[in-house]
């Protein structure tokens, strides 16, 4: 069972979904997870498949869309890393104040982008008592360096360096096809538009303000603040979106803890579907069955 929520992130009305366990008794808490998309994700994009997953292992779960994504309020379709910490955040605090939910054990989990996002918030924020990062980035700069040729690489930062021109002086952000900012994967392309096609809330224009969004966030300078609490990274050595290269270096920064599962001949948007999910997922399970018990 799950019901529509909303709550606020800096004055915005953001929207979610709260999954319920269906063996959850009266009066019961139990520890609740959040589960944040990725780069142009929305809540309803995948992330319902990870909630069925936990809500069956007897976890709380809750989704949402960030500001300007989905049916959630603010700015159309920005990335904006640190806002999405706040929204992550907000998420966190909203979900601490459900009856069904123990306050003192909550978790979250982010995938690809979201593999990022929740780094930084597990960083920062104590009251998140267990993380764990799917297929996620450690340093913007370098993963969007490693999966592009020289050529595009320099005509990538000459046009962000034209846009941001633009946005000091005109305010406003050129939009371009998602595929011009993140790179399409022969590998697995075909697999995320099949899944963007069936979700009328998937978008295909995004800002070229992304580029330095992306370029100046790092989640891999924090990560160490994680420790004493607990941290797993899952990618695949044969991603050829975020290489497994952006896990291997968040793991290395981080501290105890921690716990790095390389999947075996998997394309990025392969995590999401079967058999890769299930392997996600068993890891996922056996991180928070060790260090956040559902009951």
């Amino acid at each position: 069972m799950h019901k529509p929520v909303t709550f606020y992130s800096e004055g915005c009305q953001l929207v979610g979904d709260l999954y319920f366990p269906d063996d959850l008794r009266p009066g019961e808490q139990r520890a609740g997870i959040v589960l944040c998309h990725g780069y142009t994700g929305v809540k309803d994009l995948y992330l319902p498949d990870n909630a069925r997953v936990l809500n069956a292992a007897g976890y709380m779960v809750m989704t949402f869309d960030y500001k300007g994504w989905g049916e959630s309020a603010g700015s159309r379709n920005r990335l904006a890393p640190y806002s999405r910490v706040a929204d992550v955040q907000a998420a966190v605090t909203f979900l601490s104040t459900v009856p069904e939910v123990d306050p003192e054990r909550v978790g979250i989990y982010g995938t690809s982008y979201g593999g990022a996002t929740v780094v930084w918030v597990g960083a920062i924020d104590p009251r998140v008592k267990c993380i764990v990062s799917v297929v996620g980035i450690g340093h913007g700069y370098r993963w969007m360096r490693s999966v592009r040729r020289p050529d595009e690489w320099y005509d990538l930062l000459e046009r962000a360096r034209n846009d941001r021109e633009q946005r000091a002086l005109k305010g406003a952000s050129t939009f371009v096809e998602r595929s011009e900012i993140l790179l399409p994967d022969r590998q697995s392309a075909e697999l995320a538009a099949a899944a963007r096609r069936l979700n009328p809330a998937a978008v295909n224009t995004i800002p070229l303000e992304y580029v330095d969004d992306t370029l100046g966030f790092h989640p891999e300078w924090v990560v160490d603040k994680i420790a004493p609490r607990p941290i797993l990274f899952i990618t695949s050595d044969n991603d050829r979106l975020v290489p497994p290269a952006e896990s291997e270096h968040l793991y290395a920064r981080a501290g105890e803890p921690k716990k790095l599962v390389v999947l075996h001949g998997y394309g990025h948007y392969e995590v999401y579907a079967e058999p890769a999910f299930s392997e996600v997922m068993r890891a996922t399970l056996d991180w928070y069955h060790t260090y956040l018990p559902a009951r």
